[in-house]
């Protein structure tokens, strides 16, 4: 078996035991990288078990790190999950940017990447597929295709995608489910696909019932006791457990969340220091909650852990 495919192999075990670990990346109050608080919180991160931990992703603010800072959030992640779960590292841009932070993230160790959506241009979709695959093309380390915004492949485009020798998968953040079944259809089945919706635990049912139970997890960043929880009652069939975190934590999360622009990570870096990690502040163009929506989100995280 090839280096990708075993790493495919690797990725589906282990995602039919857990939930996707995307971590935050740790900054001082100055907005400067902490690589010693990084190196704590994720040591907490790890010790939940995640099916495989993806470093300086979208919830890790890849669009704000250096290229140095990204080479060292993916080294202090390699080194702390010591072979015991894959490490995956956002890559993204235009393809000769992304191939650099590729070129990094095999440097470090990484087992994976994940290609985030390209900047700015709304592209065709053969221009789409040629951008996967110049990356591809570009390292050595297997891929996973992210589309959400304006990257979104049809059917035919991700039967080109999977006759690309290393990449291995597709994280779907658009939530078209009938879309998204067309395109687990026209895959080979060693493609893998995973839901990466924010939030995914709210659609975690849907996509299981179309054969795509893998979803990354936000709420594991913060919450690890709340994610591991409602997965062992999705998994278990636990309907009422399951509707009972979706009603009292996951929905009024939700909720909160959509009130502004970015809050799919802000409110996650807040959760987290509410708890007591050392995460420090988001940077920009992400902002804070206000004071208001602190003290709700402090209340909401309170229920969600009694549920648990």
């Amino acid at each position: 078996m090839t280096e990708p495919l075993q790493t495919a192999a690797r990725l589906r075990e282990r995602m039919a035991a857990g939930v996707l670990s995307f971590p935050l990346t740790s900054f001082t109050e100055d907005g400067e990288f902490d690589p010693g608080s990084f190196r704590a919180y994720l040591r907490g991160q790890l010790d939940a078990n995640p099916a495989a931990v993806f470093a300086a992703c979208g919830t890790g603010e890849f669009f704000s790190l250096t290229l140095d800072e990204y080479s060292e959030v993916v080294r202090i992640t390699v080194e702390e999950a010591a072979g015991r779960v894959p490490v995956i590292a956002g890559v993204g841009y235009g393809w000769a940017i992304a191939a650099q932070y590729a070129s990094r993230a095999a440097e470090a160790g990484a087992d994976g990447l994940l290609l985030m959506p390209h900047y700015l241009v709304k592209a065709p979709m053969d221009g789409l597929v040629e951008q996967v695959r110049k990356v591809a093309e570009a390292t050595p380390l297997p891929l996973i295709a992210y589309q959400r915004d304006y990257v979104s492949f049809d059917a035919a485009a991700v039967g080109l995608l999977a006759k690309i020798p290393n990449v291995i998968g597709l994280k779907d953040g658009h939530g078209d489910l009938d879309q998204l079944q067309r395109l687990r259809l026209t895959a080979p089945e060693s493609f893998l696909f995973f839901n990466g919706v924010a939030t995914a635990e709210m659609q975690a049912r849907a996509y299981a019932s179309i054969g795509i139970p893998a979803y990354s997890s936000a709420v594991h960043a913060f919450a690890p006791e709340i994610s591991k929880a409602f997965f062992t009652a999705l998994h278990a069939g636990e309907q009422s457990r399951v509707d009972d975190l979706l009603r009292g934590f996951y929905q009024p999360f939700v909720e909160l969340r959509d009130r502004r622009a970015g809050y799919a990570v802000s409110l996650v870096k807040a959760a987290a220091r509410l708890r007591g990690l050392p995460v420090g502040p988001v940077r920009a163009p992400l902002s804070e909650p206000t004071p208001e929506e602190l003290t709700t989100l402090k209340a909401l995280l309170a229920a969600g852990l009694d549920l648990v």
